[in-house]
C-alpha cells in the first residue's frame, strides 16, 4: 500500500514536471522576442517596446562598409558652404563616403525624408551654437532637399542667424549662432578668431538666441572648439577670473569651469522660461583630428578611412569637456522634469571620435588661395556627418 502511494506520488510529480516544462519552452520564446534585441527588428520597433524595460543604444556601435554611397552630393545640395565642400575644392577620395554607423544591437534605419517632415509637420526646431552646429543644420537642410527646398525666411541677411520654413509641412528650422552659448563680447573684433580675447558672463544667456527660443518645440544645443581661447570670466557682471588671459590680479580658471557654466546657464534658461514646452537636446562634443601637429603648427587630417578605438578615442580635455556637458545635462533632467520638460542626449561622439577622414583638411577652400591652416574641427558634406541627423530623426519618434 506504502509502495503504491510513493510511485503514483513519483509518477504525479513526473506529470507536472513535464507539464511545467512544456509550459515553459511554449512561453519562454514568445516573452524572449517581446523583450530581446533580435537581429530583424529595426530601431522603431526596440524603441516601441521600451516600455517594456528594453533600448536599443544607437549610439554605441561601429562603422562598417556602405557601398551605395551618400544621400546627396554637392551638386544635388546647393546650400553647402565652400568650408565644407570637399568635392568642389577636389578632395580626390571618395572612401570616407562608404560607410554606416551600425549600433551594437539593432540597425539605424537610413534616413527617410518624408518620414522627418511628417514628423515634424505643425512644429519648429532650432539649432543653437557654433558653425559645427550649423554644419549638421545644413547636411539636414541637403537631406530634406530630396523631397523638397524651404524658403528662406530669415530676419536678417547675417548667414549666421537663418530661418527657413517648409511651407507645405508647416515646419520652421532656424539656427543661431552662439559658439559660447553665454553673452560673450570679443575685446578685439576686427583680430584673429584664434586668439582674441573674449569677455565671457557666465550667468548671462546669448539673447540671441535666449530672447526667440521660448516658441521652438525642439532645441539642439552644441559648444566645443571655441571654448579653448583666451577668456575673461564674469559673473554677477563683475570678473571672477580668466583662462589664458594675460591680466594680473586676476584669479586663474580653467576653460572647463567657464564650459560648465555655459551650459548649465543655458539649461537653467530653457528650464526657467514660462511657456517653453519644447524638447531640448545635447549634441555632444565633436572630436577636431588634428594629427602631426596642432591646428597652428601644421597639424592635417589626412586620412581616408575610419579608424579604430584602439587607435583614436576620447581623452585629455576632449574627454573632459564630453564629462562636464554630460553631467550638466544629467542636471537639467532632473531640475526640467518639475516643469514637465525633457532634456535628451545626442550622443554623437563615440561614433565620430574613429572618423578622422571626414573632415575638410584642406579641401574646403579655393584651390588657388594659400591655405595652411587644415580644417579638421568641421565635417565634409555629404560625409559622417549625416549620421546626426539618422540619430535626431530616430529621437524624434521617442517623443511623437
Amino acid at each position: 500500500m506504502g509502495g503504491a502511494f510513493i510511485t503514483s506520488h513519483s509518477t504525479s510529480i513526473k506529470v507536472l514536471l513535464l507539464t511545467l516544462t512544456l509550459v515553459l519552452f511554449t512561453i519562454l520564446p514568445v516573452y524572449l522576442l517581446i523583450i530581446s534585441p533580435s537581429p530583424w527588428l529595426s530601431l522603431t520597433d526596440y524603441v516601441k517596446n521600451t516600455k517594456l524595460g528594453n533600448r536599443c543604444d544607437m549610439f554605441r556601435g561601429k562603422w562598417i562598409p556602405y557601398s551605395d554611397g551618400p544621400y546627396y552630393t554637392n551638386e544635388t545640395c546647393n546650400v553647402i558652404f565652400d568650408q565644407q565642400n570637399c568635392m568642389k575644392f577636389g578632395r580626390p577620395d571618395t572612401d570616407f563616403l562608404k560607410w554606416r554607423w551600425k549600433p551594437n544591437q539593432c540597425e539605424l534605419p537610413l534616413f527617410d525624408a518624408v518620414q522627418f517632415l511628417e514628423l515634424v509637420r505643425g512644429k519648429s526646431m532650432a539649432f543653437v551654437g557654433d558653425s559645427v552646429g550649423r554644419n549638421q543644420v545644413q547636411s539636414l537642410l541637403c537631406l530634406l532637399a530630396s523631397v523638397v527646398y524651404p524658403s528662406d525666411v530669415s530676419k536678417t541677411k547675417d548667414p549666421r542667424f537663418r530661418q527657413w520654413l517648409y511651407k507645405d509641412y508647416n515646419f520652421t528650422l532656424a539656427s543661431y549662432w552662439s559658439p559660447h552659448l553665454v553673452k560673450a563680447i570679443n575685446t578685439y573684433p576686427t583680430g584673429p578668431t584664434y586668439n582674441r580675447l573674449v569677455n565671457l558672463y557666465l550667468d548671462e544667456a546669448n539673447d540671441a538666441w535666449a530672447d526667440e527660443i521660448e516658441a521652438f518645440d525642439f532645441v539642439i544645443v552644441s559648444a566645443g572648439q571655441w571654448f579653448f581661447g583666451p577668456q575673461v570670466y564674469y559673473e554677477n557682471h563683475r570678473i571672477i577670473g580668466c583662462y589664458n588671459c594675460p591680466m594680473n590680479n586676476v584669479k586663474n580658471l580653467t576653460m572647463f569651469y567657464g564650459y560648465r557654466k555655459a551650459f548649465r546657464t543655458t539649461f537653467q534658461t530653457l528650464w526657467s522660461l514660462k511657456n517653453f514646452k519644447g524638447v531640448t537636446y545635447l549634441r555632444t562634443l565633436s572630436p577636431a583630428h588634428f594629427e602631426n601637429g596642432e591646428w597652428n603648427a601644421g597639424g592635417s587630417c589626412s586620412r581616408t578611412q575610419p579608424v579604430t578605438r584602439r587607435k583614436m578615442k576620447l581623452k585629455g580635455d576632449s574627454l573632459k569637456f564630453y564629462r562636464t556637458q554630460v553631467e550638466e545635462l544629467r542636471r537639467a533632467e532632473k531640475e526640467g522634469r518639475k516643469r514637465g520638460l525633457k532634456f535628451r542626449i545626442l550622443d554623437t561622439s563615440e561614433a565620430m571620435v574613429v572618423r578622422p577622414d571626414g573632415h575638410p583638411n584642406h579641401y574646403g577652400h579655393w584651390p588657388q588661395e594659400n591655405v595652411t591652416i587644415a580644417d579638421c574641427v568641421h565635417w565634409c558634406l555629404p560625409g559622417p556627418v549625416d549620421t546626426w541627423n539618422e540619430f535626431l530623426v530616430q529621437m524624434l519618434k521617442m517623443e511623437i
